[in-house]
């Protein structure tokens, strides 16, 4: 898709609210490169299992992750026979206690959780693999002694040697002769040598070799004679420690290399659990939802929120969520942002929006004030549907829907500037021109403040014809404008409708929230007044504002009728909406009692074909045992569990796959 309409929509910083959820790297690298998909089978697929993941959490059946690391370099690395490291040992031991923890968390999950329970059947149980290498390495990444008899027999020997140094080091120092030319009376070490600290004038008096002199040169330290020759067996014994220890870690190394295939296969699943975890805790800390996907076009976003706007307000009402808060950088990244001086200090919210589109219009045209949302809406709705498109639930009540666009596209400028030159007209053009040159009818295109950077009359009439471009194409196109000439194009297209910001005139505050089919009205005079502008002249404008709306009353009577339709198609919408609600609940619980029905009808027939040494489970004792004999007349079964025999009755009887 379109690079840089993720930019403007700032899809980046959605990925990173994602990653923040992440429990491992693995998790976080997939959540920084999620990429919409056009496919519509894979965008659902991924739904489905962030919905099943949310009813997981819900369950309290949240993924082990414990101690996973992405090894996957390092194991291909032991395929190919290299050794590898204590600590590159003990990262993939822990590794491969997680893909254990992974594959019992598999058989701990509701049976309702149908997609997360095939997702996660190519992992196997490698534990053993890791007992090994936790035998052989403790947690500290040290070999220990028992990971082989002969480390175990050198360490004893260099412990027996170590213990005779310390022996000869007291010896030397109950010397009273001696204990009178050390510096201190004490031994130290320097390296893998015990030495004395013998005062520079008595250095001849103390046999050995010198291994350092103090930073005053009044002090060497030597290593005596007779601690020389046992120091020198050491260094051999190191050696020999130091081969044994390799070989150990080869042979550890060649364990890895020998799973290095399953066990890349289960890392690969693995962080895709993570990513699927990541999207649920994001939706349920978020409030999301999943919405339904279609290849028809129709766009249903109910209620939605734009989620790095909530995540701004969380940051200032000082509300701390699961994951880290992405603060905007420089200015604020929507107009609905802004502070204004009128504002209260009551805890900012995010105004959920209703938006439609492909549902008996394709254009909507949004008009209204600066800073009243009309910026909000455009991001909002294209943001949700990348997300979507992603694989992630989208913050919208239930009900929301999402048709599968090939491409998005958006011309988003700030309108909140001051300054409109012929260069920003000219990229804003440019940018349009780009936009047709590969839209079509599965394409998304957003155009914010159409026509503004020069004449009125001009960009009225270039702003007309690219609305009718846009209708040409067919494709679904939101556009925001403040030119008055706009407001009208709707009246003469059916395909076309009016979208209008929400001002409060009382508190000279935007409410941010979109009404649809109404179109946006500036308000400055009314605002001129509410500020106390002198009447003289507020009277002297709606003298020319009057002479301008030569239509007024004919287009406040359509724009009436307008108004009623799309509250009586909301209203439409809506029943429709629970209708197939209550048809598909319905649909769902029938389906569930006829399998319920089919499975008890398929247990009653293999307990009626029970034979002889047959194994069966107790669900009485939940124990397994074997048939003795079938008493049909009865509906029981005698079973053998234990020492003793039993008989019971059909309904307790469960057949262990193979009977």
């Amino acid at each position: 898709m379109d690079a840089h309409t993720f930019g403007l929509l700032e899809f980046d910083k959605v990925r990173d609210l994602l990653a923040g959820y992440a429990a491992s790297s693995l998790g976080r690298e997939l959540a920084r490169r999620v990429e919409p998909s056009t496919d519509v089978g894979r965008i659902r697929a991924d739904l489905d299992l962030v919905s099943e993941m949310v009813t997981a959490l819900d369950l309290a059946q949240s993924p082990p992750f414990g101690g996973l690391h992405d090894v996957r370099l390092v194991v291909r690395r032991a395929a190919i026979g290299t050794m590898l490291s204590a600590e590159q040992l003990l990262e993939v031991s822990e590794t491969l206690s997680c893909t254990g923890a992974i594959y019992r968390y598999r058989m701990r999950l509701d049976e309702r959780l149908s997609e997360l329970i095939d997702l996660l059947g190519g992992i196997e149980d490698l534990g053993v693999v890791a007992k090994t290498i936790g035998g052989c390495i403790d947690g500290r990444g040290h070999v220990l002694d028992m990971a082989s008899r002969e480390l175990a027999a050198v360490r004893q020997r260099l412990f027996e040697l170590d213990e005779k140094v310390k022996s000869e080091i007291k010896r030397l120092l109950r010397d009273p002769e001696l204990r009178r030319i050390l510096s201190y009376p004490n031994a130290t070490v320097n390296g893998d040598h015990y030495v004395l600290p013998v005062s520079v004038n008595h250095r001849h008096k103390v046999p050995g070799v010198v291994h350092r002199v103090s930073s005053t040169g009044e002090t060497v330290f030597v290593e005596p004679a007779s601690i020389a020759t046992l120091s020198a067996e050491r260094v051999t014994l190191k050696a020999d420690e130091d081969r044994e220890v390799k070989r150990i870690l080869r042979r550890l190394s060649t364990e890895v290399g020998r799973v290095a295939k399953p066990l890349t296969f289960a890392l690969d699943i693995i962080a895709r659990l993570d990513l699927i975890t990541a999207k649920a805790k994001f939706s349920r800390d978020y409030k999301m939802t999943a919405p339904a996907v279609n290849t028809d076009g129709r766009l249903w976003l109910r209620s939605a929120r734009h989620p790095l706007l909530e995540n701004l307000f969380r940051t200032l009402n000082g509300k701390a969520p699961d994951a880290p808060i992405v603060v905007q950088r420089g200015e604020p990244p929507e107009p609905a942002a802004r502070t204004s001086p009128l504002a209260s200090s009551e805890p900012r919210q995010v105004v959920p929006i209703d938006i439609r589109l492909g549902i008996g219009f394709n254009l909507l045209i949004i008009t209204g004030p600066n800073t009243g949302g009309k910026t909000v809406t455009l991001k909002t709705t294209g943001l949700l549907c990348l997300m979507a498109q992603s694989g992630m639930h989208i913050p919208a009540v239930d009900g929301s829907t999402v048709p599968v666009f090939q491409q998005v596209f958006a011309d988003i400028g700030d309108e909140q500037s001051l300054e409109q030159s012929l260069s920003t007209f000219s990229s804003h053009v440019s940018r349009i021109a780009t936009i047709f040159e590969k839209a079509d009818n599965q394409t998304l295109v957003m155009l914010d403040e159409l026509g503004a950077g020069t004449d009125p009359t001009e960009g009225a009439a270039l702003g007309r014809a690219i609305l009718d471009q846009l209708d040409k194409v067919g494709c679904r196109a939101i556009v925001t404008t403040h030119l008055g000439d706009l407001k009208t194009y709707a009246f003469n297209n059916d395909r076309a409708e009016n979208g209008a910001v929400e001002f409060d005139i009382e508190t000279l505050r935007p409410t941010y929230r979109l009404l649809i089919g109404q179109y946006g009205m500036s308000n400055a005079l009314k605002i001129a007044k509410r500020l106390k502008l002198p009447n003289e002249l507020l009277r002297r404008a709606h003298k020319y504002l009057r002479r301008r709306k030569g239509k007024a009353p004919e287009l406040a009577n359509l724009q009436q009728l307008r108004e009623e339709a799309e509250k009586a198609k909301e209203a439409a919408l809506a029943a429709q909406h629970e209708a197939t609600q209550q048809r598909e609940e319905f649909e769902r619980k029938t389906a569930d009692l006829e399998r319920e029905a089919t499975e008890q009808a398929e247990l009653h027939e293999k307990r009626t074909k029970l034979q002889p040494n047959d194994t069966v489970r107790v669900t009485r004792f939940d124990k397994v045992g074997r048939v003795v004999r079938v008493i049909p007349a009865k509906q029981t079964v005698v079973v053998s569990v234990g020492l003793g025999q039993w008989e019971i009755p059909f309904d307790e009887i469960i057949p262990e796959p193979g009977a």
